[in-house]
């Protein structure tokens, strides 16, 4: 027969790890499952660095998310001795709040602000001249810009982040499998069988959190609402590291110009490299089949566009890029779903790291038949139906 357990968690991501590590805090039997070996590249969950926020843009529902999430990390970080959360601030700049949008979302600015001054989250609007004065690493303002700067913001780092979860897990007397590919799912009225390349699982529920491979094991009724996305990250040397010292470099997005697409975020240097990336809509990604390597022209062309004419002191070519697949709902918003033994998570769309350890402990508790303390019906499948 296999493997019997409670609860299996499908995909060893940012949200598997995360329901995985609380699972086995409450004494479950639970068993983890990836066809890699966590952290790895192949899916969403690596990059060395991932911006976090607590006043969410997206929508109100994310910042107990985004909140709880940091108090977990934080958790982690005491027993692991890891550093996981970075608190170096969060800067969010635009020129035209109104007539441009960030995840699907016109008036950023304004939406974060709001949610900032509900949830008193600390928190400063700065007009160009500030901008300017105070973190000197950005260049070529226009003079009309507005920026909202966060302090309690910074970044993650998505590799220790996982890393720690599942050492913790495991310690707690989580078994995790990798290097297994799980083939099928099948539902029964009191089981789940999850069938690997290998051998069989038996579970009395299961987490799917299998990030770009979600639309090959979610039921096709929740799996054609996500498609895969390509982006791409690069690397840029810092050659002058004066404008960059520390308490002056926040993680930041920034719409440079009129237009969405004049968008792009970074981060502080890590190693000598100042990370840098933007959000594309390009068509669908193969997950299977697609190359994880950079195309020639996306380094030079990220450097034309964004970085030399608004980043100071940085090379004038990445010195790495690196491909990073994610799944996208229509509306951008999350998609959790819970039914027939299985409780299927995507936290996806390009903002959904920062997230990631309150939804992975909200799966946990799904799976286990308690109610999440958290917002999460919003998040159902049936939104696109109506």
């Amino acid at each position: 027969m296999g493997r019997v357990c409670d609860v299996a968690v499908i995909g060893l991501g940012a949200v598997g790890s995360s329901a995985l590590y609380q699972l086995a805090k409450r004494g479950i039997e639970a068993v983890g499952i990836d066809r890699f070996a966590p952290p790895h590249d192949r899916g969403s969950s690596h990059g060395e660095s991932r911006i976090t926020r607590q006043a969410i843009g997206e929508g109100e529902a994310y910042v107990p998310l985004v909140l709880r999430s940091n108090a977990i990390w934080e958790e982690l970080e005491s027993v692991t001795g890891e550093r996981l959360l970075e608190r170096c601030g969060f800067l969010f700049m635009t020129r035209d709040d109104a007539g441009t949008s960030h995840h699907g979302h016109a008036g950023f600015l304004r939406r974060t602000r709001d949610a900032a001054e509900r949830f008193k989250i600390d928190h400063e609007v700065l007009d160009a001249a500030e901008i300017g004065a105070r973190f000197p690493q950005f260049i070529g303002l226009a003079g009309d810009e507005t920026g909202y700067y966060e302090p309690g913001g910074g970044y993650l780092r998505p590799e220790r982040c996982i890393a720690a979860s599942l050492s913790e897990a495991r310690r707690a007397g989580a078994r995790i499998v990798t290097g297994m590919r799980v083939c099928a799912i099948e539902r029964g009225a009191d089981q789940v069988r999850i069938r690997t390349e290998r051998e069989e699982v038996v579970a009395r529920h299961a987490i799917v959190a299998t990030g770009p491979w979600l639309p090959q094991l979610a039921k096709p009724e929740i799996g054609r609402h996500v498609a895969i996305r390509r982006q791409v990250l690069h690397w840029f040397p810092v050659h002058d590291i004066s404008a960059y010292r520390a308490g002056l470099t926040p993680s930041f997005i920034w719409t440079h110009g009129l237009d969405s697409a004049e968008q792009f975020y970074g981060f502080p240097p890590i190693d000598g490299l100042v990370k840098v990336a933007r959000e594309d809509d390009a068509g669908d990604f193969d997950i299977e089949q697609a190359s994880r390597e950079a195309d020639f022209d996306e380094g030079p062309a990220m450097a034309a566009r964004h970085v030399t004419r608004h980043l100071a002191g940085l090379a004038a070519l990445p010195s790495k890029s690196a491909v990073c697949p994610y799944a996208v709902t229509p509306d951008t918003d999350f998609l959790i779903s819970s039914e027939e033994g299985a409780t299927v998570v995507s936290a996806c769309s390009g903002h959904g790291f920062k997230h990631a350890a309150a939804v992975g402990e909200a799966a946990a508790a799904l799976s286990i038949g308690e109610l999440s303390s958290l917002d999460l019906p919003q998040f159902g499948p049936g939104r696109f139906n109506t």
